[in-house]
């Protein structure tokens, strides 16, 4: 590392999903690794964990701050938003909470 750069921590992605074995329900799997191998493949730095979580989850913290709740909005996150938030808390910039995706394949439990 240059003189006088300071090393910044890796970005943690933490991502609580909801999934049960049950056929036309709402399993958010899918999804959580979807978004885990979009983050590994543009920022490799980061440490993403995927988590089975509380009944209809599909929360999202980077480093500790939520950026989305499929509780509190019924509705996934948009991927390309995760994405950038990951870059800016990788750049020590700020994080925010994401728009949401409407839900069009599954019956929400």
């Amino acid at each position: 590392m240059p003189e006088g750069e300071v090393e910044r921590p890796k970005p943690r992605v933490d991502i609580e999903y909801w999934y049960v074995n049950v056929v036309n329900v709402c399993n958010s799997k899918p999804q959580c690794l979807e978004l885990a191998a979009l983050i590994r493949e543009q920022i490799p730095e980061a440490e993403v964990v995927c988590r089975t979580g509380r009944r209809g989850s599909f929360e999202v913290q980077i480093n500790d701050t939520l950026v989305h709740s499929k509780l509190g909005s019924l509705a996934f996150p948009r991927y390309e938003e995760v994405v950038q938030n990951v870059r800016n808390a990788r750049d020590g910039l700020p994080v925010a909470k994401v728009e949401e995706q409407p839900i069009t394949d599954c019956v929400l439990q």
